[in-house]
C-alpha cells in the first residue's frame, strides 16, 4: 500500500464490522498496531488488513485475545506450533461435545416420547455422550 492507500481506525473497523474501540483495545493489549499516526490519526496498511482478519477468525476458533497475543508473539515456529497444538486439541474436544449436543437434539427433534427423558433411545444416546456406565441387560447400572 502507498501511503495514500492506507487507511484510518474507522475505515479498518468497517471492513470487519466492528467498532473502531475494539481495535484501540487490541492494540492496548499488544495484538495491534498502527503503521504510522498521521495529523494525531491512526493509518492502517495491509498488513493490519491481514492481522485483524488473523485476530478475528482466532476468536472465532474460540481463542482468547490472551491466547492469540501468545501465538502473535511467539518467536520461531516450533514456538508456534505447540501453542497451536494445545489449542487445536481444545477445539477437537469442544467438537465432540458439540457432535454429542447435536445428536441428542436429532433425536429429540425425531422423539415421540411424551417425556423424552424416558425415551429408552435418548437415554442410550445421553448416556454414551457422557461417559456413564449404560444399564445392563437386567436394567441395573453398575
Amino acid at each position: 500500500m502507498k501511503s495514500s492507500d492506507s487507511i484510518r481506525i474507522g475505515e479498518l473497523a468497517e471492513r470487519f464490522d466492528l467498532a473502531p474501540h475494539v481495535l484501540r483495545h487490541w492494540e492496548a493489549m499488544g495484538l495491534l498496531a498502527p503503521a504510522a499516526r498521521v495529523n494525531g490519526r491512526r493509518r492502517y496498511t495491509r498488513d493490519h488488513l491481514i492481522r485483524v482478519l488473523t485476530i478475528i477468525r482466532a476468536k472465532s476458533a474460540g481463542m482468547s485475545l490472551e491466547q492469540i497475543r501468545e501465538i502473535l508473539a511467539a518467536t520461531g515456529q516450533a514456538g508456534r506450533q505447540a501453542l497451536l497444538r494445545r489449542h487445536h486439541a481444545e477445539l477437537e474436544r469442544r467438537l465432540q461435545e458439540i457432535s454429542a449436543s447435536k445428536a441428542l437434539i436429532e433425536h429429540l427433534m425425531r422423539c415421540t416420547a411424551d417425556d423424552f427423558s424416558q425415551c429408552p433411545a435418548y437415554r442410550r444416546i445421553a448416556e454414551s455422550t457422557t461417559g456413564l456406565p449404560g444399564p445392563h441387560q437386567d436394567g441395573c447400572v453398575i
